[in-house]
């Protein structure tokens, strides 16, 4: 067991590390399936949330920083208001309102289990788990201080709950001709 603040000496800029109760755990590259998943997911909230000015996206390397853990979603949402309180120099953030994490063999254990309760006991809003082997979308909500599970999809619409209007096709997250599609619709709409 080490502390927060060996944790934050010890972890370089490059790694791809989150402090889980009292240790460090590395992840590995992800495989191709994952980072695009994540990749079409980005870029579609990214560009929803832009157009219609609601807030931060953060992704990749963005630390969020909860009472005991340090985690690295692969997405997150903070909405308009708590976003105009981060400066420019920030490296640790809040519970976001809205995380995905996408999985792998390597951090499935921890998303669907330290995470999942972590988050929820947190506020977040809203989780979705995007399982890029299977193609399916699990959409989670806040009921008081866990996670209910609303969908578990692999094709329709996916509408989120933390962020307003945000709604895409499921397949837009695994197939690059519907992201494209996803992505257009986004844009071209004011």
């Amino acid at each position: 067991m080490i502390t927060r603040e060996q944790f934050y000496r010890t972890v370089k800029e490059n790694d791809k590390a989150e402090f889980v109760n009292g240790k460090i755990v590395y992840h590995p590259p992800a495989q191709l399936r994952e980072n695009l998943a994540s990749r079409r997911l980005v870029m579609l909230l990214c560009s929803y949330v832009s157009q219609h000015d609601l807030g931060f996206v953060g992704y990749e390397k963005l630390s969020i920083s909860l009472t005991q853990n340090d985690y690295e979603p692969d997405l997150c949402f903070f909405e308009k208001a708590r976003a105009q309180k981060f400066s420019a120099q920030q490296t640790r953030f809040p519970a976001p309102d809205f995380v995905v994490e996408v999985l792998s063999d390597s951090t499935a254990e921890i998303d669907r289990g330290v995470k999942f309760e972590d988050y929820a006991a947190h506020g977040v809003a809203e989780y979705w788990l995007v399982d890029p082997e299977l193609e399916i979308i699990e959409q989670y909500e806040l009921d008081e201080d866990h996670f209910e599970l609303l969908l578990k999809v692999n094709s329709g619409i996916l509408a989120s709950m933390a962020v307003e209007g945000f709604a895409i096709p499921v397949r837009a997250v695994f197939d690059e001709a519907e992201n494209r599609r996803a992505l257009q619709a986004i844009v071209g709409n004011t």
